[in-house]
C-alpha cells in the first residue's frame, strides 16, 4: 500500500475512533522513555545543554528505530501486516478527533451555564491556570489550544507521514512529546530543555506554515472571514512568543473576528502576551465549535493538497528514472 493510501486511512481512523483509553499508546511509551532518559543524562552529563541534547537525540532515535523495526518484522510475516502496523503507527500520530472532543465538551459545559466544569475541561487542554477565567477567557483558551493544536497535533504528523511515511510521523511524535515535557522555561529545564525545544520549532517550521493559509482558505469554504483571516495572518502572526504557533492562532482569530492573547496566569504568577487579531466581536461559546470546524477544513486541504503533491513529485522521479 502506498504511504499515499496509508496516510489518508490513517487520518479516517482517526476521526472514527480519535484515541480509546484503553489502547496502548506509543506516546506515553516515549513519554517514559523521555523521563527515564533525562535521569541518565543528568547523572551521567550534568543538567545543561548536552545532556538535554543527549536525551533528546537518544529519544528521537530510539523511537524512530523501534517504529522502523516493527514495520519490519510486521512486513516478514505478511505484507498486509505491514501496511496495517504503518497505518496504526501513523493514526497514533494524530489528534484531530481529540482535540475535536475535548474541546466540544469545554463548549457543552459552557451551554449549560456551568463554569467550573467549562473551566476543569478547558484545563485539560491548555496547560495555564484555569481558576480565575470567565466565560470569555475559557473560550479564549480553548480556541487557542484548536489553533496551536491544529499544527502539532494534525497537520505536522501529516507532513511527516507524507513526507517519510510512519517512521517520519512517529520521529515527528517522539519531538512533539520532548517538547510538551522538557521545554519549559522554569529553573529545572531552561538549560536542559533547550535542545527539546529548538528541535520542535524546527520540526513545526514547514507545517504551521504551509497551515496558516489553508485556515485562511478554510475560512472562505465555511462562510467565515478569509480575506480577515488572511489580513491578521499577515499582521500578527509573529508577535506570538513561539516562532511557529502565532501563525494559526492569528488565522484562526482573524477568520473568527475575535481577539486572542492577552494575559495568562501561570502557577499563579500573570503573563503579559501580545495580543492576535481585532475583538470585532466578544468571544462566546459558539467559536468553540467554529474553530474545530476551521481546523477539521484545514485538515482535510492539507491532506488533500500533500497527496497530490507527493503523487507529483513520485510521478517525477519515476519519469526521470525512466529517462536515465
Amino acid at each position: 500500500m502506498s504511504i499515499e493510501l496509508q496516510v489518508v486511512a490513517a487520518l479516517l481512523v482517526d476521526l472514527a475512533l480519535g484515541d480509546p483509553r484503553w489502547l496502548p499508546h506509543p506516546v506515553r511509551g516515549i513519554g517514559r522513555l523521555a523521563a527515564g532518559l533525562e535521569t541518565l543524562a543528568r547523572r551521567w552529563l550534568g543538567d545543561g545543554r548536552i545532556a538535554g541534547l543527549a536525551a533528546a537525540v537518544a529519544v528521537i532515535a530510539i523511537a524512530g528505530s523501534v517504529a522502523w523495526g516493527v514495520i519490519w518484522l510486521a512486513g516478514r510475516w505478511h505484507p498486509l501486516a505491514a501496511d496495517v502496523v504503518s497505518i496504526g503507527l501513523i493514526y497514533t500520530t494524530i489528534a484531530a478527533r481529540d482535540l475535536a472532543v475535548h474541546s466540544r465538551a469545554v463548549f457543552a459545559a459552557l451551554v449549560a451555564g456551568d463554569l467550573p466544569e467549562a473551566r476543569r475541561r478547558v484545563g485539560r487542554i491548555v496547560g495555564r491556570d484555569t481558576d480565575r477565567l470567565d466565560d470569555c477567557g475559557v473560550v479564549r483558551a480553548a480556541v487557542e489550544s484548536v489553533a496551536e493544536s491544529a499544527v502539532d497535533g494534525v497537520t505536522a504528523p501529516l507532513f511527516y507521514a507524507l513526507a517519510a511515511g510512519p517512521v517520519g510521523a512517529m520521529v515527528y511524535r517522539a519531538i512533539n512529546t520532548l517538547d510538551s515535557m522538557f521545554g519549559h522555561q522554569d529553573a529545572r529545564y531552561a538549560r536542559f530543555g533547550w535542545a527539546a525545544a529548538r528541535i520542535d520549532d524546527a520540526a513545526n517550521y514547514l507545517p504551521a506554515r504551509l497551515t496558516a493559509p489553508l485556515v485562511c482558505l478554510s475560512a472562505m469554504f465555511l462562510g467565515q472571514h478569509g480575506l480577515g483571516a488572511l489580513r491578521i495572518l499577515v499582521r500578527d502572526g509573529r508577535s506570538h512568543a513561539s516562532p511557529n504557533s502565532g501563525l494559526p492562532e492569528a488565522a484562526m482569530a482573524g477568520a473568527l473576528g475575535v481577539q486572542l492573547g492577552g494575559v495568562n496566569w501561570y502557577d499563579g504568577q500573570p503573563l503579559e502576551k501580545p495580543t492576535i487579531g481585532d475583538p470585532q466581536v466578544p468571544l462566546s461559546a459558539r467559536h468553540i465549535p467554529a474553530a474545530n470546524a476551521l481546523m477539521l477544513a484545514a485538515a482535510m486541504l492539507f491532506v488533500t493538497a500533500g497527496v497530490v503533491v507527493r503523487l507529483g513529485v513520485v510521478h517525477l522521479w519515476h519519469l526521470w528514472r525512466a529517462a536515465a
